[in-house]
């Protein structure tokens, strides 16, 4: 496979597992600070291959988006090991949300801060026994390998 096709596919890999993301929220599974976390990656990812599809620089580019792909991944895999309880999360977002020093006076006394605060280390989906951080971690890894073959490919 072409160096370009590689980048493409691996390009609509990321639109589609942020698109599956941005989906997930608009059908009501409201994300917590971790799977925000993994977005970010995947949009790094996104705007890379843009640029190398346009040529700017397309192993750098492609490398670059690689490096973006491993660190969704890795994010992934921590907070699927958080739903798990394989180790502990962040304590802003597991457990009871200790970190109340995060919120106002306001949020204390609000009724709706409980529904609007969304735990990293519950499973809220989850397919064939793998969460959406489990998904997220394994395409992800995935696609830094498509990522690293466009890096390697000789056109």
């Amino acid at each position: 496979m072409t160096r370009f096709r590689l980048i493409a596919a691996a390009t609509l890999g990321h639109v589609g597992l942020l698109g599956g993301a941005f989906l997930f929220q608009a059908f009501g599974y409201a994300p917590c600070a971790m799977c925000l976390w993994q977005r970010w990656p995947h949009a790094a990812a996104i705007l890379f291959g843009i640029a190398a599809l346009a040529g700017v620089a397309p192993r750098v580019t492609a490398a670059l988006a690689g490096l973006s792909a491993l660190t969704t991944s890795g994010i992934g895999f921590y907070h699927a090991g958080v739903e798990q309880g394989f180790w502990p999360g962040p304590t802003s977002c597991t457990g009871t949300g200790g970190d109340l020093s995060a919120l106002t006076g306001a949020d204390l006394l609000s009724t709706e801060i409980a529904d609007t605060v969304i735990m990293c280390d519950e499973i809220v989906w989850q397919l064939f026994w793998i969460s959406m951080a489990g998904w997220n971690a394994l395409l992800s890894l995935a696609l830094a390998g498509i990522w690293f073959m466009a890096v390697r490919a000789r056109v």
